[in-house]
């Protein structure tokens, strides 16, 4: 840890750091796996899913930008590189491949929910031990991921 002035201490600093790397790796994972979607989907609502897809994956940055500001904040070191990212993500590999619109919305929906709830669960956890910061932070991500998920399911239809 490097020294702050932030009053919290260093322990549950130190904890938020780990919780915000972990998280921080599956984000960057989760934003190369929309690109991956965006790049490579075909279909009869291709531009739409297409378009979608990159918006999703600008959120996911998005995301990872937080994380990694918020653990360098608290003296932290954010672990956002490509390699570590492949190491420690908890979400499942993307299949690679060109496919049809409703194949890649239920694998993006997928990695989507996964991560949500890993948020969702940071929340509470970080809450727990005394960072009450860095949980709104996961608050915030949980809703925004939500959100996005919202986006992605309307793409299927009702049954």
């Amino acid at each position: 840890m490097y020294p702050t002035h932030n009053t919290l201490p260093e322990a549950i600093r130190a904890r938020s750091v780990e919780l915000l790397n972990k998280h921080l790796a599956a984000a960057i994972d989760l934003h190369g796996q929309m690109k991956q979607a965006h790049w490579n989907v075909r279909g009869l609502a291709f531009i739409a899913v297409h378009e979608l897809f990159d918006k999703v994956s600008h959120e996911a940055e998005a995301y990872s930008d937080l994380m990694a500001e918020r653990a360098a904040a608290l003296g932290g070191t954010a672990h956002g590189t490509i390699q570590v990212a492949a190491e420690r993500s908890f979400l499942i590999p993307y299949t690679l491949g060109v496919a049809d619109e409703r194949k890649h919305i239920f694998a993006v929906a997928g990695a989507l929910a996964a991560f949500g709830q890993s948020v969702r669960e940071a929340v509470t956890l970080a809450a727990a031990f005394g960072d009450q910061d860095t949980a709104d932070l996961f608050s915030a991500v949980s809703g925004g991921i939500d959100h996005q998920l919202w986006f992605v399911e309307s793409h299927t239809p009702p049954k």
